[in-house]
Formats: C-alpha cells, structure tokens, sequence
C-alpha cells in the first residue's frame, strides 16, 4: 500500500466471512437441498431431502427447518450463529413479500406468509425466491459475471427460466418473469394437446418437463419414478428414452426460440437434473432455436450446460441473501446505530 502524506492513515479491512452462518433451502418439485455455509459462500454441510412441494408449506417448511436445525447442531453451532436464511421455491415468488402468488403445481402454498413462519425459529432476515432465479444468479455470478444479457432454463420435474438483463436478474412487475414452462405451444404430429398440472393444455412442460417424459415412459411400460431415472436410461442406451428427451429438447427449443429473439441473450444456460441426459437434449434444443429465431439473435449465441451443477441454487440463494444483508442501506445503518 503507498504511503499517503495528508489525512488519515491507511487502514486495512478483512472480510469476516467465517463470523455467522447462512441456512439455505433450495426447494423444487420434488425435493430440497438443505445447507449451511459460511458468509463466503462454502458449504459446511447439506443434505437433500425427498418431498413433494405439493405436501403443503407447514409439513414442508418444519421438515426443512428441523433439517437445517439438526445440520447446525453437528457442525456445533446454534442460532444465535444464524445472520440470515434463504429460502427457493418451484412457483412465483413475490420476493418482496416473501410469499408465493397463484403457483401452478404448489397446492395450498398461495399467499402463504413464510417469512415469519422461519423467523419464529430463526430470528434474522429471510428471503424468498423462485427457484429458476436462484439458479441463475448463482450461474450468473460465479460461472459468467461479465454476461449482460442470459436466459437460464432450469430443466427438472417442471421447467423453469431465469432472465438476465443488464447484468441483473429481471423478475418482472410480479415475480412473474420466466415461466417458460407454462408457455403453450404447437407440436405438429402430437394429437390433442397433453393437459399440464397447471390445468390448461399443451404448456412446454406437458409435453417436455420431467413429470411428462416420466408419464410417457410409464405409458410404454418402462418402471421409472423420477427425472433421475430417464437420464439413467438415456446414458444405458434405451431407444425410447432417448428419443422421447430428444424430442423434449426439441420442444423447449420452440419456447426458447420466442425468449431468444424477444430478449436477444449472450448465453442460454441449461441446467436442472434433465440436463444431464446433455447430448440429445442440447442437440434438441438447438436444432429448434437456430431454426426459428432470428440470424441476428443467434449470430453469437451461446447454449451451454451449466457450471455449478446441484449447488446452483444454493449458490445463488447465498448470493442474493448476502447482496441482502449486506445492502448498503442496511450497512449505513448498522455504522449508524454503532455510532
């Protein structure tokens, strides 16, 4: 450091990033990743814990918590350690209010307060955020910082996108922004439009989430249960599972198609469990987008996998948690209240 003539001496800060913990739930249809990490982003510990979103918010979010509780005790800490708790979930999230509005698939979830249901237990500052846009700001400002513009699809049970723009993630008027899933499309040569869990007919994700390819597989007589199941039958060379994903691919493309020539995006992110059946799903996806967008919304365009793999959401959740705690605002606050 150069030394200065006038004013104040130099002074050096360290970031304390040892000195609390973050507790995390990184919630989606069908399961939820609990983690405790320190103020840096490490994960001290996790678990993932299999349960139906559609359980309802008291049974689910007491099962997290009691979770989260138990992981804090084996790493020999105890609430007063916890500056802050982040929770993602599969539906619109109005991330202001800390609740989810009209969710599709999450039966008895809407407008239900979370957080002062988590403050009861942990008495620090909660946030809640929809779980593609987890994904994405911890892709985004991890795997590619610099990208101004990016579409991430979060592709698991149910499918799900994340927007960037301007380098931020965009949530909409209402939390709204990114449901691809629940974009209708047509599908020449597919009969009747399959009807969603939404209620409506020939949304993406009826014909391409997990939950559809499952249905269809079952139909066909093969004994699957879940998206980890069609990957693994895609990776042993089962010819029905493989084309019913390429397909899929091919399906999410068309919807992705209209995002990447309304938005204009650097970079289309996949990622999410269905994902890692990666070749003939990225090979759908990108037959169906440069073939229906615009040439210049694809001139330079990106489709590539994604970077931070299950850790994804936890990732960004401890990404928009600290950008929270750590808000100017709230730290001009606390140097006042010092003072």
């Amino acid at each position: 450091m150069a030394a200065t003539t006038r004013g104040r001496p130099p002074i050096r800060f360290r970031f304390r990033y040892e000195d609390g913990v973050l507790l995390i739930g990184d919630g989606g249809a069908t399961g939820v990743r609990a983690a405790v990490t320190d103020l840096d982003g490490t994960v001290l510990a996790q678990s993932r814990i299999s349960m139906d979103i559609t359980t309802g918010p008291k049974r689910w979010l007491t099962s997290l918590l009691v979770r989260l509780t138990t992981m804090l005790s084996e790493l020999g800490a105890g609430p007063t350690r916890v500056l802050g708790v982040g929770v993602g979930l599969p539906g619109p999230v109005d991330s202001a209010a800390g609740m989810v509005i009209s969710p599709p698939i999450m039966s008895g979830w809407d407008r239900v307060p979370i957080r002062p249901y988590v403050t009861e237990h942990f008495a620090c500052p909660v946030i809640v955020e929809n779980d593609a846009n987890a994904m994405t700001i911890g892709e985004h400002r991890l795997a590619h910082p610099k990208v101004r513009s990016m579409v991430m699809l979060k592709l698991g049970t149910g499918i799900g996108a994340g927007l960037i723009t301007g380098g931020s993630i965009f949530r909409g008027a209402d939390g709204a922004a990114g449901d691809i899933g629940h974009i209708q499309v047509f599908v020449p040569g597919k009969g009747e439009p399959p009807e969603c869990r939404c209620g409506n007919h020939g949304c993406t994700e009826a014909y391409a989430g997990g939950w559809a390819i499952v249905r269809d597989l079952r139909a066909s007589g093969l004994q699957v249960a879940s998206v980890p199941d069609v990957v693994r039958l895609v990776r042993g060379g089962n010819a029905m599972a493989t084309r019913l994903v390429r397909d899929a691919g091919r399906i999410i493309g068309i919807a992705l198609s209209d995002a990447v020539s309304l938005l204009n995006p650097e970079v289309v992110v996949l990622g999410g469990e269905l994902s890692a059946a990666e070749s003939h799903l990225f090979a759908g996806v990108r037959e169906s987008v440069y073939a229906r967008s615009l040439p210049l919304a694809t001139r330079h365009l990106q489709i590539i996998p994604a970077e931070q793999g299950e850790l994804a959401g936890v990732s960004g959740l401890v990404t928009a948690l600290c950008d929270h705690l750590f808000a100017p605002r709230r730290i001009d606050a606390l140097v006042a209240r010092a003072n």
